[in-house]
């Protein structure tokens, strides 16, 4: 793969909800971008997330729910976003946000992060540190894992 389109896959990757870091910075790796390009490189695109959420939050989302189905599906999303912060969000305050966000596991990444400051009624202010903390941990988190792994792997294969 060459060097631009990895990067546009990385981009996509960081952004989209389901992989986040933990798909971008893997990917880049893996396709020879060493391990300090992809960090900034995956989280800068991450880091976009918080914006781009609460731009979709604040306007075309009041639109959308006019349509029952979005609702329905909508409601049921948030009340499980609203369901896993609340508890850390009441103890942190909004630093609880960044830790859910730096915990790299499926569904607490940046997006599902700041639905629940929004939902928890946290400052937009507050909300985009708190994410950007968040990703920025959990980019070092995936990065040393990924980079330690595979060098733990490497010891098994030889080499000719």
């Amino acid at each position: 793969m060459n060097t631009p389109s990895v990067l546009v896959w990385t981009a996509f990757l960081s952004f989209l909800p389901i992989s986040e870091l933990r798909g971008g910075i893997p990917f880049a790796i893996a396709s020879g971008v060493p391990w300090y390009w992809a960090y900034p490189f995956a989280v800068a695109f991450n880091a976009l997330v918080g914006p781009a959420c609460w731009l979709f939050l604040s306007t075309l989302h009041t639109y959308l729910c006019a349509l029952g189905v979005y609702r329905n599906f909508f409601d049921r999303f948030v009340e499980r976003a609203r369901v896993k912060l609340h508890k850390g969000v009441r103890k942190w305050g909004w630093l609880g946000i960044a830790v859910f966000v730096a915990i790299p596991l499926p569904v607490t990444g940046a997006w599902t992060g700041t639905l629940g400051a929004w939902v928890l009624g946290i400052s937009k202010g507050k909300t985009m540190i708190a994410v950007l903390l968040g990703i920025m941990a959990a980019g070092a988190i995936v990065t040393a894992v990924f980079t330690l792994g595979l060098q733990a792997f490497s010891l098994f294969i030889k080499k000719l």
